[in-house]
């Protein structure tokens, strides 16, 4: 595709839309929206997750309580460990190293940033995650539900394919 300019503009990725959000729709939601670099980053974080992470993902992942979690949400600067969309919640897992230094401020900062983007963030200690993992799954769960009840397409699982009929 070629624009007045002679100038070729890619198609839009993975069905994203090719024209600014209005306000009927079209666009989609502003907290995917975000650069090619910090994605590539979300993307290569997925690979690289901790021991903690990956358990917490095996468990996230079967969509408890009915809600649906992604793994490394970019949100530039940051990269948000897990994140529950509709409940708007973001999941961070603490390793030691978060407890020395300037990382409590930091994390202040970076939870402070969040939350006016709309986020509340559920910071858990990767010992406990490593410990006992049901505690922290109930914990998420109660954190969603204060939000309020997933939406019924995703309290319900994926809609039924093409030609099958449910009677």
């Amino acid at each position: 595709r070629t624009d007045r300019g002679g100038i070729v503009t890619p198609p839009p990725r993975h069905g994203e839309g090719d024209r600014p959000a209005q306000p009927g729709g079209g666009g989609g939601p502003a907290v995917l929206s975000q650069p090619i670099r910090q994605v590539r980053r979300a993307r290569n974080l997925r690979t690289a997750m901790s021991l903690p992470e990956v358990l917490l993902w095996q468990e996230l992942r079967r969509r408890p309580g009915g809600f649906r979690f992604r793994r490394q949400v970019p949100q530039a600067p940051y990269t948000i460990d897990f994140a529950c969309l509709s409940a708007r919640l973001a999941i961070e897992i603490d390793g030691n190293t978060h407890d020395f230094g300037a990382r409590p401020l930091a994390d202040e900062r970076r939870d402070r940033i969040m939350a006016e983007r709309g986020f509340r963030t559920l910071r858990i200690p990767a010992r406990e995650v490593l410990k006992n993992m049901e505690p922290c799954i109930a914990a998420i769960v109660a954190a969603c539900r204060q939000a309020g009840p997933p939406p019924p397409s995703l309290r319900d699982g994926p809609p039924p394919r093409a030609g099958e009929d449910f009677a």
